[in-house]
């Protein structure tokens, strides 16, 4: 059964309290690409009046790591997911909504495909785009996943 916004956003709430009380929601996801949003709020905003990074960063992440959960849950296998690394570019000062989109999905199956084959860890980075309610990039992420066969 594949993953839905809602359970994954039921998930937030209940084992990623912050980002949930911060504003981070999943509004879809497929096979190819996730799309959360993050508004801009005093609860999450820096002292410039713009959105802490850290509330960026777990709007991006979430956009590439639910891809990576659906993809695990579809092998029926149990493989752990970790982010290993990560780089971000910040743009434009986060105000309004802003829109994540991560279009990498293509990337993760395959790495899971060879996990299970090989029993080793695989690594695959992951690209995030967060984008302001005028259209324009507001900051990039880049995080870099690890996929490891449990035994």
């Amino acid at each position: 059964m594949a993953l839905t916004p809602s359970k994954i956003n039921t998930f937030t709430f209940l084992k990623l309290p912050s980002a949930w009380w911060c504003g981070v929601r999943l509004k879809s996801i497929d096979d190819n690409r996730a799309v959360t949003t993050v508004k801009h709020k005093w609860v999450n905003q820096n002292p410039f009046k713009s959105m802490f990074w850290a509330v960026q960063g777990m709007a991006a992440e979430l956009s590439t790591g639910a891809m990576v959960m659906n993809e695990i849950q579809k092998s029926g296998k149990k493989i752990s997911m970790l982010v290993a690394n990560n780089k971000a570019t910040f743009t434009k000062k986060a105000t309004g909504r802003i829109v994540f989109t991560c279009e990498d999905g293509h990337l993760i199956a395959q790495a899971i495909q060879k996990t299970i084959a090989t029993g080793e860890g695989q690594t695959l980075w992951m690209k995030s785009v967060g984008i302001n309610e005028d259209g324009l990039e507001v900051s990039t992420f880049h995080f870099e996943w690890t996929i490891l066969l449990k035994k």
